[in-house]
C-alpha cells in the first residue's frame, strides 16, 4: 500500500487568502450599495408623507371654505381655514355640519423617517408652518398648520436639504 503525497485534496494557504481578499473586495462594494439603498427608502417615504400631510391639510382648507360659502360656519377675519393642529387632521372636524360626522383626513400622523427625535407629541415630530409665516421660516407661527417639512438638518442624495422639501 504507497501513499500518495503529491495528490492531497484541500486548499493552500495562499488560495484561501486570496478568497479572503477577493470577498473582502466584493463586501466593500456592496455594503455602501446597502446604505444608500437605505437611504432612498426612507427618501421615499419622507416624499409619500409630505405628500400625504400636504394634501390632507388642502383637502382641509377645501371643506372649511366650502363650509364657509354654504353658510355651515361664520367667515371670521383672521381665520386662515387651515387646521389649528396636525392632530386635527386625525381625530377630524365638524366642519359646522356640512358633512353628518366630523371627518377625518388621515388615520394617523406619519412619522418623519430622518427626524431623530420621535417623542409622543405629535405635533412636534415635523416643522410646521402657520399660514402667515414666511416660506423660509423656522418658528411656527401656532396660529394653524399651513405646511410640514421634516426637521432633519442631513442632506438628500440630489443635494438638497430636507427641511427644504
Amino acid at each position: 500500500m504507497k501513499l500518495c503525497v503529491g495528490n492531497r485534496r484541500g486548499l493552500s494557504f495562499i488560495e484561501l487568502i486570496v478568497t479572503v481578499v477577493i470577498l473582502s473586495f466584493l463586501g466593500m462594494l456592496v455594503l455602501p450599495l446597502a446604505q444608500m439603498t437605505a437611504k432612498r427608502t426612507k427618501e421615499l417615504e419622507l416624499r409619500r408623507n409630505l405628500r400625504q400631510m400636504r394634501t390632507a391639510l388642502d383637502d382641509f382648507k377645501k371643506n372649511y371654505d366650502e363650509a364657509v360659502k354654504q353658510g355651515k360656519l361664520p367667515n371670521v377675519q383672521d381665520k386662515s381655514g387651515y387646521p389649528e393642529t396636525l392632530t386635527v387632521l386625525v381625530e377630524g372636524y365638524d366642519f359646522g355640519g356640512l358633512i353628518n360626522f366630523k371627518k377625518k383626513f388621515l388615520r394617523r400622523i406619519p412619522p418623519d423617517p430622518f427626524n431623530p427625535s420621535k417623542g409622543k407629541d405629535k405635533d412636534k415630530m415635523w416643522g410646521l408652518r402657520s399660514y402667515k409665516d414666511k416660506p423660509d421660516s423656522t418658528q411656527w407661527g401656532e396660529e394653524d398648520v399651513f405646511d410640514v417639512y421634516s426637521l432633519s438638518e442631513d442632506t438628500a442624495i440630489d443635494g438638497t436639504k430636507y427641511k427644504d422639501w
